[in-house]
């Protein structure tokens, strides 16, 4: 026989549990839900993407980017930036579901990549090739693919300047920087560190580490937020500039930047479980979530610092990029619960508010975001990287309900 004053405690015990199992059950609708939405539209991306690949005749474009002005769909050959994250939309998107039709078109999307494996004038192979053919390799095991990411981090790795310890990130713009890094950079480190472990190779980890650390020193100011671009002498390896290229000013803090820093610090914490990179991306977590300019629905303005808010434009997929990040970032730091719950927050929002109609965008899934907006480029429209980080979030929530590791 169960006392008064024990049904009296157990009674708002099982109401708890019943409205968890009540929000838990609203949760996994909502994400069947929004993985409906990004099947019907990555379809439809599919389609119109291969429409207008057949009307190129030079037959160089590969991957979905953007919407232009007139609302007309941009493709991009393999050596663009963005080139990857389709191929790696589409390995998410059969993870998601476990459907061979999005694995035969992520393979169809992923082998138009395979030629930039030796493009060594780009900082950006990361993205390009370690969303597709990693998450090619990771899904499916496929010995090729193994080989295209040793090569691409070997090709990586001729980037790397040891007397400044970091990577050089862009080749244009000779006559404003020397030796220029850019906080994106820390993204493309994942792929040398995947190699090494498929190879054994340590170097490649060497200069992974080295750039991590070369960064933390001179990307960041006191409170955790980072520049975007920082110039450096090539004899002496000395900082010679912090900049901004696609942020509000110089001392800003762009958005898309500071989700770039928490993602990679994050990943570099997996891979080498040194705790000073743990407590940096904690650090930038805290910058991020309790700046004051942070709206409520946890979707940045496109720079914590633009001067006309709230008219200024969101960024999505800086948005789609922390959300990631922080289910991550739960995994080793005592802030899981708050994280994660700030991830969920997030992917909700962006659920509700942010999604592109069934049928409507050509197919992107995530509306607003912010390309570059000090060039007045790609403001407000869909970007695919910010589709491809989205799902990977969905990818990372489905796995924590699943009570397997995130990564």
């Amino acid at each position: 026989m169960i006392s008064h004053r024990k049904q009296l405690f157990l009674i708002p015990m099982a109401l708890s549990l019943l409205l968890s199992a009540n929000y838990s059950c609203r949760q996994d609708n909502s994400a069947k839900q929004i993985v409906a939405l990004a099947e019907n539209q990555l379809s439809l991306l599919t389609e119109e993407t291969g429409r207008l690949k057949q009307a190129d005749t030079t037959s160089l474009l590969v991957s979905p980017r953007t919407l232009n002005g007139k609302g007309e769909l941009v493709l991009v050959r393999s050596r663009d930036w963005t080139s990857g994250f389709f191929p790696g939309a589409l390995w998410y998107l059969y993870e998601l579901t476990g459907k061979k039709k999005w694995q035969d078109k992520a393979v169809r999307f992923t082998a138009n990549m395979e030629k930039e494996k030796t493009n060594g004038t780009t900082h950006d192979m990361g993205f390009k090739i370690y969303c597709s053919f990693g998450n090619g390799f990771r899904l499916t095991g496929d010995t090729a693919y193994r080989e295209v990411i040793i090569q691409s981090a070997r090709t990586l790795a001729t980037r790397f300047n040891p007397v400044i310890g970091c990577i050089r990130s862009w080749d244009h713009s000779r006559n404003k920087w020397g030796y220029p890094v850019i906080i994106d950079n820390m993204m493309n480190l994942e792929l040398l560190f995947a190699a090494s472990r498929l190879t054994g190779d340590t170097l490649l980890r060497h200069i992974a580490v080295t750039h991590a650390k070369t960064t933390l020193k001179n990307h960041f100011r006191d409170d955790f937020s980072s520049y975007h671009v920082i110039d450096y002498d090539t004899l002496t390896g000395q900082v010679l500039q912090k900049n901004t290229h696609q942020g509000y000013s110089h001392e800003s803090a762009w958005a898309r930047g500071q989700a770039w820093a928490l993602y990679g610090y994050t990943m570099c914490y997996r891979e080498t479980k040194d705790e000073t990179f743990l407590r940096q991306a904690e650090g930038i977590a805290s910058f991020i979530l309790n700046h004051p300019r942070l709206p409520e629905d946890l979707v940045p303005f496109w720079d914590f610092d633009a001067p006309e808010m709230p008219d200024e434009p969101r960024d999505a997929s800086a948005a789609a990029i922390i959300a990631s990040a922080l289910y991550e970032l739960g995994s080793y730091s005592a802030n899981q619960l708050l994280y994660r719950s700030k991830a969920d927050a997030i992917v909700r929002s962006l659920s509700d508010h942010y999604r592109a109609e069934k049928g409507t965008a050509h197919g992107f899934i995530l509306l607003h975001s912010t390309g570059s907006a000090p060039a007045k480029s790609e403001v407000d429209v869909p970007l695919i990287y910010a589709d491809y980080y989205f799902l990977e979030a969905l990818v990372r929530q489905a796995r924590i309900r699943e009570g397997k590791p995130v990564v």
